[in-house]
């Protein structure tokens, strides 16, 4: 589950009337283009057309980048252009749009002439066509400052990766595997979740599971052994026998994956006890996929499993997703312990120590013990998230900024848990989390990328709120 760079479309606007007064400003503005191109390039692959001169210029290259399943598109004014040039090529528009107000110079010259004012007059042209986006209910991310500046390049990284996020959310197929009865907080809509989300939710069995799971061949086993033994510190008291158990489940869940085209699934425990042909609860399959990128949520909770995956989408590297809940408020620490059953995300380990793969007991399901890996997330700023089904088509998300903390001392948990400590405020987080209907599965990215989500949001056209 390899995610690939943004694919960005740039829109130049500008009248084609100035080149009568300013012979050669079109090239000149095309050469300002190609420059914005290089410095978006740091962080999307992006596309320019050329520049948009009148409504029917405009309109073929708005129409070439849907036809490219571009995943989003930059406006920019590079003189002014007039905004109904620009309306019925939005209104016949896909893709995620922004408007960056940007311009060739960053200081006003003494010795400007009339030329320097007018390719540096974006900003004006960039008000008209603001004003029609707003007027007409165009969703769309507005970004004014220096061209040269980070902030601009950090810009364009958080609205390429929404716009990824919204690509992977319209493409992405769920594999669902039964569901906890009398759980509230996990229920929408199927119909509402695909229409106004985007994945596909697809129920299964554990069938399905179990027949690639016996397709399982010993090399295979033997491989991802000798890998778990190279990459965590394996607990002695692991028996072979239970660690290759695991590692035929997790193929076994892998293989499944890759046929049915899925990349996120979710699964409730008591439908491996009740099958009969399982001995332990995958626990080590759902930690290694997603540390390989897939989706996952546990009791059948899609959505979320969606958002993990969406999650990993959204991220840079390390800040991938992690599938998680909230269990204890420390007043001390003035912080949250974060912890499940035993899946987690091992690839968003503190880098300072070794996670360990370790023999664990778990009465759940009343299976076999499942090989877990123990570990805490690197430490410093997360993410929190939980998308919230709140009646027919409206969703919201609930998001809480804070800080995940080192320690990672606690003698007798063997789950993966985490000590996090809201920006907000542990008991103000908490109320404002049930205020908004969050829910009890959440999923949390390390680093700070909530405008990330919150354009994402505004993609949707769901509701975005702070805890």
């Amino acid at each position: 589950m390899l995610n690939r760079r943004p694919k960005l479309g740039l829109l130049g606007l500008m009248t084609g009337g100035y080149e009568d007064t300013f012979p050669g400003i079109l090239a000149r503005q095309e050469k300002y283009a190609g420059e914005l191109v290089k410095t978006m390039s740091q962080v999307a692959d992006v596309t320019f057309a050329g520049i948009g001169t009148d409504r029917a210029k405009i309109e073929e290259i708005v129409k070439s980048y849907n036809e490219a399943e571009l995943d989003g598109m930059v406006i920019v004014l590079l003189a002014y252009s007039q905004s109904m040039y620009l309306l019925r090529a939005l209104e016949n528009n896909r893709l995620p749009i922004a408007l960056a107000v940007v311009q060739p110079d960053q200081v006003v010259g003494d010795d400007w002439f009339e030329l320097d004012l007018t390719v540096n007059q974006g900003i004006h042209g960039a008000q008209d066509n603001a004003n029609m986006i707003v007027r007409s209910g165009f969703k769309c991310e507005f970004f004014a400052g220096n061209r040269t500046e980070q902030r601009f390049v950090d810009f364009i990284n958080d609205f390429g990766k929404a716009c990824y996020a919204r690509t992977v959310m319209k493409n992405m197929r769920v594999g669902v595997f039964s569901r906890m009865c009398g759980m509230g907080d996990i229920l929408t809509d199927d119909r509402a979740f695909t229409h106004k989300i985007g994945p596909e939710i697809c129920h299964d069995t554990v069938g399905s599971m179990v027949s690639r799971m016996n397709e399982v061949t010993d090399a295979e086993v033997k491989a991802q052994m000798e890998l778990d033994y190279e990459r965590f510190d394996v607990d002695p008291k692991l028996s072979r026998e239970s660690h290759e158990i695991a590692i035929r489940e997790y193929l076994g869940f892998k293989k499944f994956l890759e046929d049915m085209n899925y990349e996120a699934f979710t699964a409730h425990f008591d439908q491996f006890a009740a099958d009969g042909r399982v001995r332990q609860l995958p626990l080590y399959g759902a930690s290694n996929l997603m540390a390989e990128g897939y989706g996952y949520a546990a009791e059948g909770d899609f959505a979320c499993a969606s958002m993990v995956r969406v999650a990993h989408a959204i991220g840079d590297g390390t800040a991938m997703g992690n599938f998680t809940e909230m269990y204890t408020m420390d007043f001390e620490k003035q912080a949250i312990i974060f912890c499940h059953a035993g899946e987690a995300n091992w690839k968003t380990a503190r880098t300072d120590m070794k996670v360990r793969l370790i023999d664990r007991y778990l009465g759940e399901g009343g299976l076999e013990n499942p090989p877990t890996h123990i570990f805490t997330p690197q430490y410093g700023p997360s993410t929190l998230t939980s998308l919230a089904s709140i009646g027919g088509d409206k969703f919201r998300l609930v998001v809480a900024k804070g800080e995940m903390l080192p320690k990672s001392d606690m003698q007798n948990c063997e789950m993966p848990y985490f000590f996090w400590r809201p920006d907000s405020g542990m008991t103000n987080c908490v109320e404002n989390w049930l205020r908004n209907g969050g829910t009890h599965h959440e999923v949390i990215n390390l680093g700070d990328v909530s405008r990330r989500w919150k354009m994402l949001c505004n993609m949707l056209d769901i509701e975005y709120v702070e805890a």
